[in-house]
């Protein structure tokens, strides 16, 4: 395309907008919005406090999405302030912690137990269900050691999928811990960064390759379809099967996963301590009375495991949906989290002890959205304006149904009644308010219930039965019009 091409026509500036940054209607709004409150208020629940640590950060304090000190935009949006230094959108709600934190210093109680839900930015290709801008909803725990506090965010960020409608086999909390797969590295002489790195990638491949593709990558390499080849992690025939047994050693419940991943981890010590924290787990969650459905250990969670410093948790949503493809998948993660202890070093040089649950609150919205789990939202009540000249009639009837805490607006275009109803239509509204000369005279309103209406109308066979009948329409004196739109609006919720 040309430049002359690229230019706006006629003088007129191009409506279009930066990719991954999604307009949300009302509909998608309210579902989010309806998701934070019932997420944060288990959060609350379980004792944790909100805050707000602001949507920009000194560039620097984001650590590893830095790609240099010049030009700071490579995984984040970045700008200098006036005093020139970099300041960037947060990558995630976590950073911003760690920052928190260690500015608060010795004046902060510990544990300091915190919740917190906003946007994030991150300055990636986006693509479909990948976002630039989304909203999380964070719960951490900074200064408990423990593994019980691991455990305590495992069960609440169940009870939290539980509490936005997810039921018993609809998702699943999968849980690891990185010292006891690197117990199985060390086990298998994987002492290089490279060949640590190439077993994490084609174990996170598991679920989409199967075991057989999964060795290949452990072993020498795998063709891909397209002919495309991707080196592998050079393992010998038993250390890939060594791997492959840590990797497909869960079962149905954690007690019987924890027994096989004694036999796989072998004896080194990594591996002992990696096998004690999730006993601990595990011990905790009973406490904790966690289903074992909602939450099992899978030794395949590998995502992550470069940042956290201990125990992984990936929350996945297990039900099918049929695409507009017509193809059937699933959503997949929608959340996650783990124990991150050298995060608020990188400010104080001393390892503080932290972790913490996410929840993708966009990527989960859409999940419900595309699963028909959002609902549909009832408008206003919506009052025709039958009087161009004069609308004060409509004005005031909506005014009044306001007054009574009933959702209301008068219609306000230039239209006849038709194209009135097709617009109350289109807002869902639950009611329409008519008021012509007969009913000025007679001091009345009519009042239409369009859900009842359109049940009505579908036994009706002719035109003239539907003149007739005027199905879902009732006319009321004005005093009891409150009253009537409130029990139709009512009987719809």
């Amino acid at each position: 395309m040309s430049d002359k091409d690229s230019q706006p026509l006629s003088g007129k500036d191009l409506a279009r907008k930066p990719r991954g940054f999604p307009d949300k209607r009302e509909g998608l709004i309210h579902a989010q919005a309806d998701l934070v409150g019932k997420v944060t208020a288990i959060y609350r629940q379980w004792g944790f406090e909100a805050l707000d640590t602001g949507a920009f950060e000194y560039a620097d304090a984001l650590g590893k999405f830095l790609p240099d000190d010049d030009r700071p935009n490579a995984g984040v949006f970045s700008l200098q302030d006036d005093d020139e230094q970099w300041m960037a959108l947060r990558y995630d709600l976590t950073a911003p912690l760690a920052r928190f934190v260690a500015e608060a210093g010795q004046s902060l109680g510990k544990p300091f137990r915190r919740y917190a839900a906003g946007p994030v930015w991150r300055n990636e290709k986006p693509g479909p269900g990948r976002f630039r801008e989304f909203w999380q909803c964070d719960a951490d725990t900074v200064g408990a050691p423990g593994f019980h506090a691991d455990a305590e965010m495992i069960a609440m960020g169940a009870e939290a999928l539980r509490a936005v409608g997810m039921e018993t086999g609809e998702f699943v909390i999968r849980v690891n811990t990185r010292r006891l797969l690197n117990g199985v590295l060390d086990g298998v002489g994987a002492s290089s960064a490279e060949t640590r790195l190439a077993i994490l990638r084609a174990l996170d491949k598991l679920d989409r390759l199967g075991s057989s593709g999964v060795a290949d990558l452990l072993g020498k390499g795998r063709m891909d379809d397209s002919g495309d080849f991707t080196k592998g992690a050079g393992l010998g025939a038993d250390e890939v099967k060594t791997v492959l047994a840590f990797a497909e050693a869960g079962a149905k419940t954690r007690a019987e996963t924890l027994a096989n991943l004694s036999k796989a981890t072998g004896s080194t010590e990594e591996g002992k301590a990696g096998l004690a924290e999730l006993e601990a787990i595990a011990l905790a969650l009973d406490a904790l009375g966690a289903p074992e459905g909602d939450v099992v250990i899978d030794p395949s969670v590998v995502r992550g495991l470069e940042y956290y410093t201990g125990p992984v948790y990936e929350a996945e949503l297990l039900r099918e949906v049929t695409g507009d493809d017509g193809k059937t998948y699933r959503i997949g993660s929608i959340g996650g989290g783990g124990r991150y202890d050298d995060l608020v070093a990188r400010f104080t040089g001393e390892t503080v002890p932290a972790t913490g649950f996410s929840i993708g609150i966009s990527r989960l919205a859409s999940a419900l959205q595309i699963m028909g789990e959002t609902g549909k939202l009832d408008g206003p009540v919506v009052v025709l304006n039958l009087d161009k000249e004069n609308p004060s009639t409509a004005l005031s009837i909506a005014a009044d149904l306001r007054r009574a805490g009933i959702r209301a607006e008068a219609y306000m275009g230039g239209s006849g009644m038709r194209p009135q109803m097709k617009y109350a239509d289109r807002r869902n509204a639950p009611a329409v308010v008519i008021v012509g000369e007969d009913e000025v005279a007679k001091g009345t309103v009519t009042i239409k219930d369009l859900e009842m209406g359109a049940l009505k109308a579908k036994a009706i066979k002719s035109n003239e039965e539907y003149r007739e009948a005027r199905p879902g329409q009732i006319e009321v004196p004005r005093a009891e019009m409150v009253e009537a739109i409130r029990r139709i609006v009512e009987a719809q919720a």
